[in-house]
Parts: C-alpha cells; sequence; structure tokens
C-alpha cells in the first residue's frame, strides 16, 4: 500500500460527491491561476485595486449565495459551499470574507428576509458580481453584544430615518447596497440602504495589519431617509442577523481549514527544499515533529468542516455546531499559521511565502463573527443549559 496523501493525509476529499469535487477543483483551479499571483501585491498595497472585476469572476464562478435556491443563485449543497470557503481561504482570508459577505450575509439576509420586489432587484445582480453588497451590524461599540446597537431608525410619515454609525463593514465602500440593522420602536430591523443616499457615506479603514486583501470600511449614517419598501419586511429582532452570521461562520469553519492547509504545505515544501548542514531540514527530527503536528492540526480542521458540512445538510446542524468548527478550526489554523512561519526561518515573514499573511488574516478572523471567548460560552450553555452572556 503506498503511503497516505501529504495533502489529504486522512482521504477526507474521498467522502466527497462527484458534484462536490467539481465544485471544489474548480474554485481551486480559478484561486490557483486568477487570485494567487496578485494576492500578495494586494495584501501589500492593502486593497483590492481591481474589485469589480474581482466581483465579476466570482460571479461568473457562481460562487457568490451558491447555496441559495433561485434568482440566478446556484442552489449548492452546504458541503459544496464550504468546499468553495476552503478553497478561497487557501489563497487569502479576504477573498474568502469577501464572498462570505456577498453571499452568507448580504444576499442571505434579502433572499430569506426581504420582500420578492427587494429580492429581483438585487440577488441576480449580485449572484452575477454586478452589484456588491455589505452587511451593516457591528458598531464601534457593539461587537459582541449587537443587542446593545446605538443605531436607530425611527419613523416619519411612511419614511425611515436612520441614525447611526457601522464599523468593520467589508466592502463598505465600494458596495452598491448596504444591509444595515438599526434599533426602532417595533425591536431590531433591516433596511436597503443604496449607495448614494443623501446621508450614508463610507469610509475607508486605513491602517490596518490584517486583511490587507480586503477593503474594509466605516458606514455614518446621518438622518438618512429611505422609503418604506427599503424594509426587510420578514426581518425582526436580533435572530435574522445572527441567522446570517451563523451562515457565514459556516463558511469560516471550511475557510480555516484551508488556510492551515496553505501554511502546512508551504512549510511542508520549504523544509524540503531548505538545506542546511548538507541535508534538507525537512531530515531533522525538530523538523519532522513540527511536520506531523500540523498534519494532524489540519486533518482535524478538515473533518470537523466535512462532519458539521454533513450535519447542515442533513438539517441537524445546531448553531452550537458552527460555535464548535469556528473556535476549532481557527484555533488549529492560528497554530498551524504560526509554527509553520517559523519553519521558514526568515524568509516566512516575507509575501514571497504566504504563511505570514495567513497568520495575520487569522487574527482578524478569531475575531470577527464571533470572538473566540463567544463561542466557548456559546459552547458552554450548550452543554449546561445556562447562558453566561447577561
Amino acid at each position: 500500500m503506498n503511503n497516505p496523501d501529504a495533502h489529504d493525509f486522512l482521504a477526507v476529499d474521498q467522502d466527497l460527491t462527484e458534484e462536490e469535487r467539481a465544485i471544489r477543483d474548480a474554485v481551486r483551479d480559478y484561486g490557483t491561476a486568477e487570485l494567487l499571483p496578485h494576492v500578495a501585491d494586494w495584501f501589500e498595497a492593502g486593497t483590492i485595486p481591481a474589485v469589480r472585476e474581482v466581483a465579476k469572476g466570482f460571479g461568473a464562478l457562481g460562487v457568490f449565495g451558491m447555496h441559495l435556491e433561485g434568482y440566478g443563485c446556484a442552489g449548492t449543497n452546504a458541503v459544496g459551499y464550504g468546499l468553495a470557503c476552503r478553497e478561497l481561504e487557501a489563497i487569502d482570508s479576504g477573498l474568502r470574507s469577501f464572498v462570505s459577505v456577498q453571499g452568507s450575509l448580504a444576499m442571505t439576509a434579502i433572499h430569506h428576509y426581504g420582500s420578492e420586489e427587494q429580492r429581483q432587484e438585487w440577488l441576480p445582480r449580485m449572484a452575477a458580481g454586478e452589484a456588491i453588497g455589505c452587511f451593516g451590524l457591528t458598531e464601534p461599540d457593539s461587537g459582541s453584544d449587537p443587542g446593545s446597537m446605538r443605531t436607530r431608525a425611527r419613523r416619519d410619515g411612511s419614511d425611515w430615518v436612520l441614525n447611526g454609525t457601522k464599523m468593520w463593514i467589508t466592502n463598505g465602500s465600494v458596495a452598491d447596497v448596504a444591509v444595515v440593522w438599526a434599533a426602532t420602536d417595533d425591536g431590531i430591523r433591516g433596511f436597503l440602504v443604496p449607495a448614494g443616499t443623501p446621508g450614508f457615506t463610507a469610509n475607508v479603514i486605513h491602517k490596518k495589519l490584517s486583511l490587507r486583501a480586503s477593503i474594509t470600511s466605516e458606514l455614518v449614517l446621518q438622518d438618512v431617509r429611505l422609503p418604506a419598501d427599503a424594509l426587510l419586511p420578514e426581518a425582526s429582532g436580533l435572530r435574522a442577523p445572527l441567522s446570517c452570521l451563523s451562515e457565514a461562520r459556516y463558511g469560516i469553519v471550511w475557510g480555516a481549514a484551508g488556510a492551515a492547509r496553505a501554511c502546512f504545505e508551504s512549510a511542508l515544501d520549504y523544509t524540503k527544499a531548505r538545506v542546511q548542514f548538507g541535508r534538507p531540514i525537512s531530515d531533522f527530527q525538530l523538523t519532522q515533529r513540527k511536520l506531523a503536528d500540523l498534519l494532524i492540526d489540519v486533518n482535524h480542521a478538515m473533518l470537523t468542516a466535512l462532519r458539521i458540512g454533513r450535519l447542515k445538510d442533513a438539517g441537524q446542524a445546531h448553531h452550537s455546531h458552527i460555535s464548535f468548527g469556528k473556535l476549532a478550526n481557527v484555533r488549529s489554523a492560528q497554530r498551524v499559521a504560526a509554527i509553520a512561519r517559523g519553519m521558514h526561518g526568515a524568509s516566512g515573514i516575507t509575501l514571497e511565502y504566504p504563511v505570514m499573511r495567513h497568520m495575520l488574516n487569522l487574527e482578524s478572523v478569531a475575531t470577527y463573527e464571533g470572538t473566540e471567548e463567544v463561542h466557548a460560552l456559546t459552547l458552554g450553555q450548550a452543554l449546561t443549559g445556562s447562558s453566561a452572556f447577561r
């Protein structure tokens, strides 16, 4: 019997269907050909210069809202969507975040909670990458506790008037439409705010040291007047935005596995090629022990992602399962990236190799869409039946 494949040691991908393998291969091939040659430059520049072209490329690939049905969306299963996230984050977390925010947050909010007119207006164009969306929930003083948001919407006749600030919004400054969540007298509601609406501005956040191949913005709403049909009619309370976040967090479960795999593969290739003391450093015991540790973390992450994906496709995935995956896989990916960075020596701090870029990106991935502490407490609540949040 031959040795196991170093790139899929436990043969996790053997459990994929033919359609799932086709999705995996299509996204991997696209990422390798169209994104990987540019991503280090984008990271160094701190932006995606040709963001509209990237969006159209993702649209043609079919990854925007690919888990949704109708309106130009592919309607794939959860594992297929997860595989796309894995392959995109193996290139860069910022690119997977682009797809997650567009599809799992903005498009899902419109698809699940919007009117038919809103769906027809936005979803086909967003699926094609012709329109970009963003998701405005987090605020400067309201991250892990979104129920404390200060953005408010009040009625004025048949209109709504919004005031507030949203922070750390992916694609905010290039979005054609923002899904903005605001407190009202009837609870938290969602609104569609088209770009160019008077009083609505999006300011790019600069000087980031993480997710640099991504556009992050602050949204400011000053007496933004919206017609009655800007309201997402089926969204009421925090359950609506949190359900969208659960979809995006599911993508992170797979994405973190992709980032970990990329760092492991880079470390394996580098140590086999790097010669010191007359031998490749992969021949030395300390290096082989590190490679074994990375291999275990990567394969654990792959197994966790696939199991949660199968539960999701069977309608059996609880939100605490997704918290388990996000907490476990991001933690594993951070560990892999840090060790792999050291294994590259001085070269590991350069953009010639992906490890430092992934290591920095994962600092954001560990924070957004639920910090490690929030997901740990979610698991604690699932185990004990007692909430420690309040």
